[in-house]
């Protein structure tokens, strides 16, 4: 190994120290994830000025941070079947009413839709502010060769209508699901669980002392469920700053500042879609500052790993202990959120594609009949969209060819796409969150001895332990 590389590794390590040292005297959690994010973004930006971004030292660097990084994202999607399993069916055992499992649903999914069509709306106007287009834009070897493969995915996402869409979230083999086989394995759980959970509230009436042991059985896997994101959580910190250092060191700012309209544009959007969020919160009687605090580390998270399906546990215990959402709501919110109408995703990113690429082929991108066919198209391709990386590709290929348009363009995007990334996986997070928060207010199910209590979500997990 050379000497370069077990310098940084050396660094890296006094860095963690240090965030350990902070758990270890009692700091906040938002205190602790701001820290970790900060000092990625330093470290990150000294190696890249030090060997540069493509160097084998970052490189190599890299690959032991990502360890950590990668390592905590994938104990976050360890725990996120059996988390959606015990949660909901533990959920629909304290609820013994299919009428309220029926408006929370219909109250989650229709904000996550609606949210979305309002996120499309937002990014085709900041398109427009900063008159963004594709003509004119040269394609490197990278972008090439990206357009090629979006291309050869072309033929899956028009093969994909709504109602197979919507087949496909019935588990077939829930066991299969429960692996994350499918990019809809998500929400086939949610749908075996609540199968679960109506199943044994039938057995209720008839064989109580059956379902008293089942009841048992199902808080026990759900405490030790419980244990099992606490103790995950707690590495938050120290996966926030490995991802962020990684990701920071390998990025080009030559791109970025190429396109640096696309980026500020995009940027734009999320931070107006945010604001949208805020205002929903407040209108529903909640402090809009309260609740951005404490969703924070949610959202750090988000950024820095680009997974919403990774951030359904932090968003899980953030909505219950945080904001007094009900574990049932917030579990239903976070699912659903990973998959249906993600804002970032589905919604800001496609439309600002379409309306970047349809001034190509000689489209007004700005006139009602292709405005309204493409609010329509986002609402529809934003079912199944998975939180993972690639979901927005996913979505912006349904959204391309459905307004027939040349979907190998948006290959000229590659190089800033770890950056806007980022803040659409942050976004999508706080549209899921903003919709269990909503649901819960509707349904007058709020904890606001919870939402307005101080308490950090770090304490939470320190008295758990």
């Amino acid at each position: 190994m050379a000497i370069h590389v077990i310098l940084n590794l050396a660094l890296a390590l006094a860095l963690l120290a240090f965030l350990y040292r902070q758990q270890s005297r009692h700091a906040t959690f938002t205190v602790r994830v701001f820290t970790a994010l900060g000092l990625g973004i330093v470290f990150g930006a000294a190696l890249q000025a030090l060997y540069g971004a493509a160097g084998p030292v970052v490189k190599s660097t890299g690959e032991y941070l990502d360890i950590v990084g990668s390592g905590y994202v994938k104990l976050l999607q360890m725990i996120i079947m059996p988390l959606i399993m015990v949660s909901i069916v533990s959920a629909i055992l304290k609820l013994r009413d299919a009428g309220s499992l029926g408006k929370i649903s219909a109250l989650t999914i229709g904000t996550l839709m609606a949210t979305t069509i309002v996120a499309a709306g937002i990014g085709i106007l900041m398109a427009k502010l900063f008159g963004l287009t594709a003509v004119g834009l040269a394609a490197n070897a990278a972008e090439t060769a990206r357009g090629a493969y979006m291309q050869g995915k072309l033929g899956d996402a028009q093969a994909i209508t709504l109602p197979a869409m919507v087949l496909s979230f019935i588990p077939a083999n829930p066991f299969l699901d429960l692996t994350g086989a499918r990019k809809t394995s998500t929400i086939a759980v949610v749908v075996f669980a609540i199968f679960i959970g109506v199943a044994a509230t039938g057995v209720h009436g008839k064989k109580p002392e059956l379902f008293a042991s089942f009841e048992h059985a199902v808080r026990v896997a759900h405490a030790i469920v419980m244990r099992m994101v606490t103790l995950v959580l707690r590495l938050t910190p120290y996966g926030v700053f490995a991802l962020m250092a990684n990701l920071v060191a390998a990025s080009s700012y030559a791109d970025i500042l190429n396109l640096i309209s696309f980026v500020a544009a995009s940027y734009g959007a999320l931070l107006l879609m945010f604001g949208v969020h805020l205002a929903l919160v407040a209108a529903a009687g909640l402090n809009p500052a309260r609740y951005a605090r404490k969703i924070f580390p949610v959202l750090a998270f988000a950024f820095s790993s680009r997974t919403s399906a990774g951030s359904i546990p932090m968003s899980v215990q953030t909505q219950t202990r945080r904001l007094g959402t009900p574990e049932g709501i917030a579990n239903f919110a976070a699912s659903f959120g990973a998959t249906i109408g993600q804002n970032g995703c589905a919604g800001i990113y496609p439309a600002m594609l379409a309306v970047m690429i349809a001034p190509t082929v000689g489209i007004d991108p700005y006139t009602a009949g292709f405005i309204l066919p493409l609010l329509a198209i986002v609402a529809v391709g934003s079912v199944g969209v998975a939180g993972v990386g690639g979901g927005a590709t996913f979505a912006a290929l349904i959204v391309l060819s459905s307004m027939n348009l040349p979907v190998a363009l948006a290959g000229l995007l590659i190089s800033i796409e770890p950056l806007i990334d980022m803040g659409r996986t942050a976004l999508n997070v706080s549209g899921s969150i903003a919709a269990g928060t909503l649901a819960s207010r509707a349904l007058g199910q709020t904890d606001m001895a919870v939402f307005n209590a101080d308490a950090d979500l770090g304490e939470d997990t320190a008295e758990a332990a």
